[in-house]
């Protein structure tokens, strides 16, 4: 079979010129007719490793770019992936990849397109194993597990999202590498309030550096000291082949790591959102070490915290704080603001065309759009996250710039009260957002709706109007919705408590009770 004329056959449907694949459906046809056309079964893959390569590379080249096809019909790029699915070593085939494209045209071309390397090469073996287990051959076993990043694939969607549209933030890894420079090794905490951005910034630094990382995530109950070991142990063992470490504690980890590292490396772990950390013990939160081997750091980010909640002791070791909300910064963040909201403006493929012509809709220029949301902003990008996108999906046609709301807090309220929560009719909607308020985890509609004693088709309407607010997600295939953010979750128990005089979120946690006695009866 020559891979050559398999490529050929992709490449004249290939992107931007791929009108013939409009959706789904017309793309597995697509497939199924150059399956056929090469003498493939559609239905029962080849067992030779040779066919179990193009037979992928047909499903998976249907529609990719011709750069991309050009990569993977090179002899020494099919040689490189099979070692590395033989050894199980992913990330082994990702420098391969690397290394052979460096200085080459294809190289210039891939990048010219903006194409995401790592993601082609991931997806490329996931389609592989799929077909190679569909093959039934045994030579394709054992399967390995195809992940080409360091961190887990349990955090990809989350920093992809966070540095889609990244801006700025240079003064802080500017501090962070100077306090490497200067430090054998340390903690590092980025400090701000809820929206400042130090999820992003924890994404962006991981992204860029491959760091070993762990989010806590209240709302998923990805957040208790056990959870992070072993996600921070498992990461450390594939990045640096130790062994007899599946039950080491982290001071133990780090000590085999600093063994391996040379004089140039640095092993830096990100560990974002610590004040969601959940954990009755006493010491340190997620107990991390109190001493640190040799070139060894943490970045750290986390919200503003009372003495008696840092619980970060470390006597011998460096340790520094970067406050967002200080004053050497506030000028530095408002840059970022601005160049944030540019973006939006110049270049969001999504969001840019119907932002600019809110604007010329109201005579307003670009210079002072910019200046005047980034002033009603204050510094906080989540804020910038909500507004500029509702501009641009129509939410604000009946105001003006300048009645706009100011701040995060005022934003979540403006938009409290333009949804009609304050009056009596949409009580229902308030008892909803309260349960998930009260429950705390993800949770499915069928739950909220027993709970609320609603239809749970009128739970559902609810659910999607304030969508943008709420985090979906598919757990044991039941869809699960549970509170976005922080922020949002902070300013719903301010509703609950000034609410109080109601009695409604009594009433909420009354039901929820009932609810669980009457689940487990």
């Amino acid at each position: 079979m020559s891979i050559d004329l398999v490529v050929n056959a992709l490449k004249s449907i290939a992107k931007p010129a791929a009108s013939l694949v409009i959706n789904q459906a017309q793309r597995n046809e697509t497939v199924v007719r150059l399956l056929k056309e090469f003498k493939f079964d559609p239905v029962q893959p080849p067992k030779d490793v040779d066919g179990v390569y193009v037979y992928s590379l047909i499903e998976y080249g249907v529609g990719q770019p011709e750069a991309i096809l050009n990569l993977f019909r090179e002899r020494e790029i099919k040689n490189a992936f099979w070692s590395a699915y033989t050894a199980n070593n992913p990330l082994g085939f990702c420098k391969e990849v690397e290394k052979f494209l460096q200085g080459k045209d294809l190289e210039f071309d891939i990048r010219l397109l903006r194409i995401d390397l790592r993601v082609e090469l991931e997806e490329f073996g996931e389609k592989f194993i799929e077909v190679a287990k569909k093959s039934g051959s045994i030579d394709f076993k054992p399967f390995p597990e195809w992940n080409l990043d360091e961190y887990p694939a349990e955090f990809k969607s989350l920093i992809r999202e966070k540095i889609r549209s990244f801006c700025g933030r240079k003064f802080v890894f500017d501090a962070f590498k100077q306090f490497c420079d200067t430090n054998r090794s340390g903690y590092f905490t980025v400090v701000g309030d809820a929206g400042m951005g130090k999820s992003t910034i924890a994404a962006k630094y991981v992204w860029d550096n491959k760091s070993p990382c762990y989010f806590n995530i209240l709302s998923d109950g990805r957040n208790r000291a056990e959870l992070f070991l072993e996600s921070i142990r498992k990461q450390l063992i594939k990045r640096y082949q130790l062994q007899n470490a599946e039950k080491a504690n982290l001071a133990d980890l780090l000590e085999q790591v600093s063994k391996k590292l040379t004089d140039s490396d640095r092993l830096v772990i990100v560990v974002d959102a610590l004040d969601e950390v959940e954990q009755e013990t006493g010491g340190n939160l997620l107990d991390l070490p109190p001493s640190l081997p040799e070139r060894v750091y943490f970045l750290l980010t986390r919200r503003p915290y009372t003495r008696d909640k840092k619980r970060l002791s470390a006597p011998d070791v460096p340790v520094e704080e970067l406050d967002l909300r200080g004053s050497q910064y506030i000028d530095l963040s408002r840059e970022d603001i601005k160049e944030y909201i540019r973006f939006f403006l110049n270049d969001d493929q999504d969001y840019k065309n119907s932002i600019r012509q809110w604007i010329q809709d109201r005579n307003i220029s670009d210079n002072d759009f910019v200046e005047q949301v980034a002033t009603k902003s204050e510094n906080n990008f989540m804020y910038l996250r909500y507004v500029l996108p509702g501009i641009a999906k129509g939410e604000y046609n009946d105001l003006s710039l300048k009645q706009l709301p100011d701040g995060l807090q005022e934003y979540y309220q403006v938009h409290w009260q333009r949804m009609g929560m304050e009056e009596k009719p949409q009580e229902v909607k308030v008892f909803i957002l309260f349960i998930l308020v009260e429950i705390g985890t993800p949770i499915p509609c069928e739950m909220i709706a027993a709970i609320a004693e609603q239809d749970e088709y009128e739970v559902q309407v609810v659910l999607d109007e304030w969508v943008e607010y709420f985090k979906l997600q598919n757990i044991k295939g039941e869809n699960c919705y549970s509170i976005y953010h922080a922020s949002f979750l902070d300013f719903l128990k301010v509703k609950r408590i000034l609410d109080s005089k109601r009695k409604l979120f009594q009433e909420v946690n009354q039901r929820i009770a009932d609810y669980l006695i009457e689940e487990m009866a």
